[in-house]
């Protein structure tokens, strides 16, 4: 989303985008399975982040789904033909021009169309440094996957952006958002809530699992948090650095120290992160151990929820 809205002569930060979009989130969803294990996200879906980032910048955005993989792919090559970049969602599996060894079975990857050329769409990818090629074939293929958060060929790209765009007073109402959201979340798996939850199910383990489950389970928190997306640490940093752009924006200084404040938290979720990729290499499932880790989250979970106390008070 930076990357286009700086193509389209509006300069915005990804920072900046994440923090206005209100993307920094936690969820702890057992009854929901990925890979055949809870789902655990530290931040929104990428979707979440194209609907509204327009929305709150006043930018109108078309965002279109489709049924026809044919006409897809034509509205694709009219847009690229007309010289207008186009975000799309596609499968990170049925990408080729990943490594095989990154493939793996996730459908909410983003791209950039910027081209076309001799059957193949020049592709700016977020994991690559260099500009990427795709043949068409294989494109209607990764935009067309089937599972968790199926693409269904999913385009999108700005219409209309105003010359001028105060972020000033949107960064304070975007604050507001995910702080009510990470501390108030009606429901027991969401927020500062949502990391109390895990902690108690990763406590509760050695009573209902075997060694090999608990290392399973505590590997796939280890790769929704570090390997999938940029990461649960990572988020927070980037958090940080949208906090550290507020002060700047607004000249108050509490959003310094909050910002001072997150990157401890993310240094937190990193330390919990290698402690779990600890146990699971040494294949160690003693429960003194996990209530260790759960101890860890738990300490993720208060000094995360200071930072929202003291933006709360902003």
């Amino acid at each position: 989303m930076a990357a286009m809205l700086s193509h389209h002569g509006l300069s915005i930060s990804e920072p900046m985008v994440f923090g206005l979009a209100g993307a920094l989130s936690f969820a702890y969803l057992p009854f929901l399975k990925f890979g055949n294990m809870p789902l655990v996200s530290y931040r929104m879906f990428p979707g979440h982040i194209v609907k509204k980032l327009p929305r709150r910048l006043g930018i109108k955005w078309r965002r279109k789904r489709y049924r026809n993989p044919e006409k897809a792919m034509a509205e694709l090559a009219d847009c690229v033909q007309r010289r207008q970049i186009a975000g799309l969602q596609t499968s990170a599996y049925f990408t080729p021009y990943f490594p095989p060894e990154m493939r793996f079975q996730f459908n909410a990857h983003n791209t950039i169309a910027i081209g076309r050329e001799n059957g193949h769409y020049i592709i700016s990818d977020p994991v690559f440094e260099q500009v990427q090629r795709i043949a068409v074939d294989d494109l209607r293929q990764a935009r067309f996957a089937r599972g968790l958060s199926a693409p269904k060929g999913l385009m999108h790209y700005p219409v209309y952006i105003p010359e001028q765009v105060d972020l000033r007073g949107r960064v304070k109402k975007a604050v507001k958002k995910t702080v009510n959201m990470m501390l108030h979340a009606p429901f027991p798996h969401i927020g500062i809530k949502g990391m109390r939850y895990l902690a108690r199910d990763i406590e509760k383990l050695p009573a209902r699992r075997d060694a090999v489950y608990i290392r399973h389970f505590l590997g796939n928190i280890v790769r929704m948090q570090e390997e999938i997306g940029t990461g649960g640490g990572g988020f927070r940093f980037i958090y940080a650095a949208f906090l550290q752009e507020a002060h700047q924006l607004t000249g108050n200084d509490a959003f310094c120290q909050a910002s001072a404040a997150m990157t401890k938290v993310g240094d937190a979720w990193r330390r919990f992160a290698a402690q779990c990729a600890m146990m699971v290499k040494q294949r160690r499932g003693a429960p003194d151990d996990v209530a260790d880790i759960a101890d860890m989250l738990r300490s993720c979970a208060d000094r995360e929820q200071e930072v929202y106390r003291l933006l709360r008070g902003l």
